[in-house]
């Protein structure tokens, strides 16, 4: 575990970062990303943030805190559903029209349910949709913008980095992908759901890390934290969670430290992209078992995770290219075509 001394020494540092940075939570209206966005206000010089979700009224609420830690702090939202992908590349023209760079890109979309599939008008399953789907078209799409970030002329400006924050080791507990029907249209369950979107992650990024090797990825478990995620749950179900949570608590990590974090893990040197590999005795290792590999799959508290055995395997059976090609397959039969997969 990375000390808490240590990880707010580091995120105080950013301090010294050029002003103007840019950043982009998709969620950030709530647990994990509005208090990861609390901590990258509060400690960068004139900050551009952007938080997508869909309450107006938590946004506005949000806004108004954010701008108090840091009255240089710009704040936009911009109002999406962005568990349809064409409500994703709506969120990101608008970004791309007013930005020149995005230097974070801060992604924790999602909920939990107990329902069975729940298809979308574009034909995904809306959970997976949010775990999965819309956090990759994001960064395909804002990709130019992120490289734009790695290659400022000024070198104090040049944060480029990606986290997505979900279960890198939910794929580590079951270890079974179904390479027939990624998308679950014929075998969804709840567990298959978490772990296809767990592998995906940890599979997409280091692709991502290879296509844009100055921009560092990282797929980061949120660890126990009271968020809102049961919101689209049943009343009884809430109060279970909510009771169990009261019993937790002393186990669970505050909210406000969850945030310190995650904006370590999306901006500490060891984590560097994959165009520094080799250049410092620090840096992590990836997901694929290589150090500096610019993709990283990091517990809570910055540990990372191991290279498992069985994760080696599919790799050398092209289980990268195999997803990516679903992937881009997905995005070209909606955003490109009919709208529907």
């Amino acid at each position: 575990m990375v000390a808490l001394d240590a990880v707010r020494a580091h995120n105080s540092s950013l301090k010294s970062l050029a002003p103007g940075l840019v950043a982009v939570f998709v969620g950030g209206t709530s647990g994990i990303g509005f208090s990861t966005a609390r901590e990258f206000v509060r400690n960068t010089q004139s900050p551009h943030v952007y938080l997508i979700g869909r309450n107006q009224n938590e946004a506005t609420r949000i806004s108004e805190e954010l701008r108090t830690i840091n009255t240089t702090s710009k704040i936009d939202f911009i109002k999406s559903d962005v568990s349809l992908l064409k409500s994703v590349d709506d969120a990101c023209k608008e970004i791309k029209e007013k930005e020149q760079k995005v230097n974070l890109l801060f992604m924790t979309a999602g909920y939990l349910t107990t329902k069975g599939r729940d298809e979308t008008i574009e034909g995904l399953d809306k959970k997976f949709s949010l775990h999965y789907y819309a956090r990759m078209r994001f960064i395909d799409q804002l990709s130019p913008l992120l490289t734009a970030a790695a290659n400022d002329a000024n070198p104090n400006a040049r944060m480029s980095s990606v986290l997505s924050v979900l279960s890198p080791q939910a794929g580590r507990w079951f270890l079974s992908v179904d390479f027939d029907d990624l998308s679950l249209k014929n075998n969804f369950t709840i567990r298959n759901c978490a772990t296809h979107a767990a592998i995906m992650n940890n599979f997409a990024i280091e692709h991502f890390a290879k296509a844009y090797p100055k921009t560092t990825f990282v797929h980061a478990a949120p660890g126990g934290v009271h968020t809102n995620a049961t919101r689209d749950m049943g009343t009884f179900t809430k109060a279970l969670i909510g009771a169990a949570s009261v019993f937790l608590k002393p186990f669970m990590t505050d909210l406000t430290e969850s945030g310190e974090r995650h904006l370590y893990a999306a901006t500490a040197p060891q984590f560097a992209p994959r165009s520094m590999m080799n250049t410092a005795d620090n840096q992590a290792i990836g997901g694929d078992g290589v150090r500096g590999s610019g993709a990283y799959q990091l517990n809570w508290n910055s540990e990372v995770y191991d290279e498992q055995p069985k994760y080696t395997e599919m790799r050398n059976d092209g289980a990268e290219q195999k997803i990516w090609d679903h992937t881009s397959g997905v995005f070209r039969a909606i955003c490109e075509g009919e709208g529907k997969y």
